[in-house]
C-alpha cells in the first residue's frame, strides 16, 4: 500500500497513507496486520488522518517492505477484533464534544438575545423534566438540583448562566460516559477469551485443534480445570460449572447431558464434550461489557461511600438553598447555593479515577476485575505465595527421566506426556514440552483420564492402570509398590530436582527430574513488597519439604509450608482473614483456585490452569514477578488519588457556597468555577497513577 514517511527515528516511524481518510473497519485491519509482526512492538493507527506510528525494533527497510505490502481486504481479521474495538465509539463522542462546543459559541457570536433565550428555554425543559422525573422514586438525586438551579435562573430571566450550566451539564454527562465506556471496553477486551487450541472430539478419537478452525457443530470435549470455549449444549458426561464470570454465582452450577453452557466459565469437576451452537466472539465479549458495568459489588469501600456520600448531600443542598433564601429573599444568593454541589463532582471523579487505574494496569499486562481488589491489594497485610510457577519460573524444564522397570526412559517420557498434555500445568508442560523437544509423538494411548486435584493423573495404557503424580499420590494414596532392585537407584535421586513419579500396573516405573529454578527477581520482588508495608510474606506448596525449604530460604519469604493440600491453603487465608487481616493469595494452579477465592484479592499467573485465571481476580503477565510490586504502586496511588478528590470536591465546593452566600460571587462564575472543576477533576482522574515512576 502507498504511504510517504512524516517522521522517522530509530524505532519509531508516522507514516501517511495516500487517502484523506480511513473507515473504521479499514483502521481496525490495518492496525491487526501491523501489530501481527514480531519486530513491530507496538502500532496506533488515525482513521481522521490516514497517518500510523509504528514502534518497532530491528531494520527500518523491513517495516518499510511490511506497509508496502500490506493490501487492504487481504488480511483475515477475526470478528472478535472489530468486536472488541473501542475505536468508532471513540470517534463518536469525540464528534459529539466538538459539535457541542462549536454550537454553544456559534449561538454566542452569531444569534440574536432573544433567540438564545428562546433556545435556552425550550432545552431547559429537558433538564427540568429530567429533575422532577426522580421525585416519584422517593429519593432526591443531583438531576432534581440541577433542575432547581436552572429553573431559578430561567425565572430570574439569567438565560446565560442557565445556558452555561446546561453546556457544561452536557459536557460533563458525555466525558464521563465516554470515560466509563472506554475504560470498560478496554477492560473488557483484556477479560475477553484467549484460547488458541481444543479438544475436537472426532468419533473415538480426540485431536488437538486450532480453536478458529472449530465450527457450529463440532464437539469439544473440556476437562475439568479448563474453560469453556464456545456456547454449547452437552452431549456427553457432566460436570460442576463454575458460572461466576459470567453470572456472579459462586457456588459451581452441575450440567449434563442437554444442559447448556456458556464460553468462559469453567470446568470445576468431572468431563463434558458440548456440541457448539456458537463460535468466534459471539457475544462473549459484551457479556463481560454488561457484567463490569452491572457488578455493584466489583466497587471499592471508598468508591462506594463516595458515591453515598453524594447522594445523601442532595437534601442538604437544597435544604440549603430554601434557607438562604427565606433568610435572605434574594434569589441569586439562593441559586449560588444551588449551583454548587458535592454530588456530581463525586460520582463523576471516583468511579473514572478506578476504571482508568484498570485500564492502566491492563497497560503492564495485568487484569482487574474491579475497584474492590485494587484497593484489598493497597489494604493488605499478609500475601501467600505458592512455589511452583510462581516464586519459581513459570517454565520448569525436564532434566532426566530415571527409569525403574527396564523400559526406555523415553518411552516413560512418551507415555507420561500423553496424560500430562489435558491437564496444563507449569510441571505438566515440562513434561510435554520434554517429550516434543525429543520428538516422541504421543497419541491418544489411553483410557478416559481423570485428574485428582493437588494429587495426579489416573488413566489406563494397554490395560495397565497409569498413574502420574506426588509421591503422597503415588506411594501413599495408590500404594504403589518399589522394585526391589531400584530401592538403592530410588534413595540415590537428586534433591537439586522436583521429583514427578509415573507408575503403571501397580509399580514405579519411573521418576522424572524436574528442574524448577527459582526466579531471579523472586528475591527483590519480596524484598519490594516488604518495603511496601506487606508485613508477613508466606509461602505455601504441596511440594517436598526439601524442595520447598530451598526456595523460601532462596527467596526470603517470612514463612513456608510444604506438602500442603488445597483446601490446608484455603483454610490458612481464611484463618488470617478471620483474624483482621488483609490477605493477598497468588498461585497458577488448579490446587490454588480454593485459596484464591478465599482471598481479598486472588493474583493468578496468566500461563497458569485456566481455572485460576478466571476465579482470581487479578491476573498478571508470567514473565516478570515486578508487576505484583507495581500492582501495589498503583493501588495505593489509586487510594490516594481518591483520598484527594474527596477532599479537593469538599474544600473547593464548600468554598464556593461560602463566597455566594457572602454575595462576592455571582451565581453565574459559582456555577462556571464548579461545573470547570468538577469536569477538571474529572480529566485529572483519567491520568496515568505512575507516570512519574
Amino acid at each position: 500500500m502507498k504511504a510517504v514517511i512524516k517522521h522517522d527515528i530509530p524505532g519509531r516511524m508516522r507514516v501517511h497513507f495516500l487517502r484523506r481518510r480511513f473507515g473504521y473497519r479499514e483502521a481496525d485491519a490495518l492496525q491487526y496486520y501491523l501489530q501481527g509482526f514480531p519486530c513491530i512492538k507496538k502500532a496506533v493507527v488515525y482513521e481522521r488522518t490516514a497517518d500510523a506510528v509504528v514502534k518497532y525494533c530491528g531494520s527500518r527497510y523491513e517495516i518499510i517492505r511490511i506497509i508496502r505490502e500490506y493490501s487492504p481486504g487481504v488480511e483475515d481479521v477475526p470478528d472478535s477484533y472489530f468486536e472488541s474495538s473501542a475505536r468508532e465509539m471513540n470517534a463518536k463522542y469525540y464528534e459529539r464534544i466538538v459539535m457541542s462546543a462549536v454550537w454553544y459559541c456559534g449561538k454566542q457570536l452569531f444569534f440574536p438575545a432573544h433567540i438564545r433565550s428562546i433556545l435556552t428555554f425550550m432545552k431547559s425543559v429537558y433538564y427540568i423534566w429530567r429533575g422532577l422525573k426522580t421525585i416519584p422514586e422517593k429519593k432526591l438525586k443531583v438531576e432534581l438540583l440541577d433542575a432547581a438551579a436552572i429553573g431559578a435562573s430561567i425565572h430570574i430571566r439569567d438565560y446565560s448562566t442557565a445556558s452555561s450550566v446546561m453546556f457544561l451539564l452536557s459536557l460533563g454527562d458525555t466525558l464521563e460516559e465516554w470515560t466509563h465506556k472506554k475504560c470498560t471496553t478496554d477492560l473488557a477486551r483484556q477479560m475477553s477469551l484467549n484460547i488458541s487450541r481444543v479438544w475436537k472430539s472426532e468419533g473415538t478419537e480426540e485431536v488437538l485443534t486450532d480453536s478458529g478452525l472449530i465450527e457450529v457443530g463440532d464437539r469439544v470435549v473440556v476437562r475439568m480445570g479448563n474453560i469453556i470455549p464456545f456456547d454449547g449444549v452437552i452431549v456427553k458426561g457432566h460436570a460442576l460449572v463454575n458460572q461466576a464470570s459470567m453470572t456472579g454465582e459462586s457456588i459451581p452450577v452441575r450440567k449434563e447431558e442437554g444442559g447448556s453452557v456458556f464460553a468462559g466459565t469453567v470446568v470445576e469437576e468431572g468431563e463434558i464434550t458440548i456440541r457448539v451452537t456458537a463460535v468466534g466472539g459471539s457475544g462473549r465479549y459484551d457479556k463481560i461489557v454488561r457484567m463490569i458495568e452491572e457488578t455493584e459489588k466489583l466497587k471499592s469501600g471508598l468508591e462506594s461511600k463516595a458515591e453515598g456520600l453524594a447522594d445523601r448531600l442532595v437534601p442538604y443542598t437544597l435544604a440549603g438553598a430554601a434557607a438562604v433564601f427565606l433568610l435572605s429573599r434574594s434569589v441569586m444568593k439562593a441559586v449560588s447555593v444551588l449551583m454548587v454541589d458535592y454530588s456530581c463532582a463525586l460520582k463523576l471523579a471516583m468511579p473514572i479515577s478506578v476504571l482508568s487505574a484498570i485500564r492502566e494496569a491492563g497497560e503492564f499486562d495485568v487484569t482487574v476485575k474491579g475497584g474492590k481488589f485494587l484497593e484489598a491489594v493497597s489494604e493488605a497485610s499478609v500475601i501467600v505465595f505458592d512455589k511452583t510457577g510462581t516464586l519459581t519460573k513459570a517454565q520448569p524444564v525436564v532434566k532426566d527421566i530415571i527409569s525403574f522397570d527396564g523400559e526406555n526412559g523415553n518411552e516413560m517420557l512418551r507415555e507420561a506426556a500423553c496424560l500430562e498434555e489435558h491437564f496444563p500445568h507449569s510441571i505438566a508442560n515440562a513434561v510435554v514440552a520434554a517429550a516434543a523437544e525429543r520428538g516422541l509423538a504421543h497419541d491418544e494411548l489411553h483410557a478416559k483420564v481423570e485428574y485428582v486435584v493437588a494429587h495426579g493423573i489416573s488413566s489406563e495404557i494397554n490395560g495397565s492402570r497409569a498413574l502420574v503424580g506426588s509421591y503422597h499420590f503415588i506411594f501413599e494414596d495408590e500404594d504403589v509398590s518399589m522394585p526391589e532392585d531400584g530401592r538403592e537407584q530410588f534413595e540415590a535421586l537428586s534433591d537439586a530436582y522436583s521429583h514427578l513419579y509415573y507408575a503403571k500396573g501397580g509399580k514405579l516405573a519411573a521418576v522424572i527430574l524436574i528442574e524448577d529454578p527459582i526466579r531471579e527477581d523472586a528475591r527483590k520482588v519480596v524484598d519490594a513488597l516488604r518495603k511496601r508495608g506487606i508485613g508477613h510474606i508466606v509461602m505455601m506448596t504441596g511440594d517436598s519439604e526439601r524442595s520447598a525449604k530451598r526456595i523460601a530460604s532462596l527467596a526470603g519469604v517470612d514463612e513456608c509450608h510444604a506438602e500442603v493440600l488445597p483446601e490446608d491453603k484455603a483454610r490458612f487465608v481464611e484463618e488470617n482473614r478471620k483474624a483482621g487481616l488483609k490477605v493477598i493469595m497468588v498461585g497458577d494452579g488448579i490446587n490454588d483456585s480454593p485459596a484464591l477465592s478465599a482471598a481479598d484479592a486472588g493474583i493468578a499467573i496468566s500461563d497458569g490452569a485456566e481455572i485460576a485465571r478466571q476465579i482470581a481476580d487479578i491476573t498478571v503477565g508470567s514473565d516478570d514477578l515486578h508487576r505484583i510490586v507495581m500492582l501495589k504502586d498503583l493501588s495505593d496511588c489509586l487510594m490516594k488519588r481518591i483520598r484527594f478528590n474527596y477532599r479537593m470536591i469538599v474544600g473547593f465546593n464548600s468554598g464556593l457556597i461560602a463566597l455566594g452566600l457572602l454575595g462576592i460571587l455571582p451565581s453565574s462564575i459559582s456555577a462556571l468555577l464548579h461545573n470547570a472543576s468538577t469536569i477538571a477533576l474529572g480529566i485529572n482522574s483519567t491520568t496515568k497513577l505512575l507516570k512519574k515512576k
